[in-house]
């Protein structure tokens, strides 16, 4: 039984006593059988709204689980060579400083232009790059 289901037959049991509408007694019931309706009446209109939202962030939570899925897919590779490790990205080279240690990320203009200094220590780094050979260095560890 819902709640304005219940009002209803609390409504009907107080017209079945057959009181004295006169009486102040009797107004102050009446007066709180018509709040407690209008209470029911608003638990209704929530729970549809409710229901309603509900349904919503489910739609919602199962968009956005569809895009997890395509923004955070282990098995999706974007190299070459299907590793996933960052060595075949046609976008940066990984280069470490001897002198430093720090690993600087470049791309291949910079390769091209031959040289870079360090942006930690200053040290001046040079380049001789083969873009001929396209093979991963770290895939030949795992044969």
């Amino acid at each position: 039984m819902t709640v304005t289901e219940k009002v209803a037959y609390l409504k009907g049991l107080a017209e079945g006593l057959d009181l004295d509408a006169n009486k102040k007694e009797v107004k102050v019931i009446n007066a709180l059988m018509d709040v407690v309706d209008e209470l029911a009446l608003t638990v209704s209109d929530l729970e549809d709204e409710l229901s309603l939202v509900s349904a919503q962030v489910d739609e919602i939570d199962e968009d956005l689980g569809e895009v997890e899925e395509i923004v955070y897919d282990e098995d999706f590779d974007d190299d070459e060579c299907g590793c996933g490790c960052d060595c075949c990205d046609d976008d940066l080279f990984e280069v470490k400083c001897p002198s430093c240690g720090e690993t600087i990320y470049v791309d291949e203009s910079i390769l091209e232009e031959g040289d870079i200094d360090c942006p930690n220590c200053g040290e001046n780094l040079e380049f001789e790059i083969d873009f001929d050979d396209d093979d991963c260095d770290c895939c030949d560890d795992d044969e």
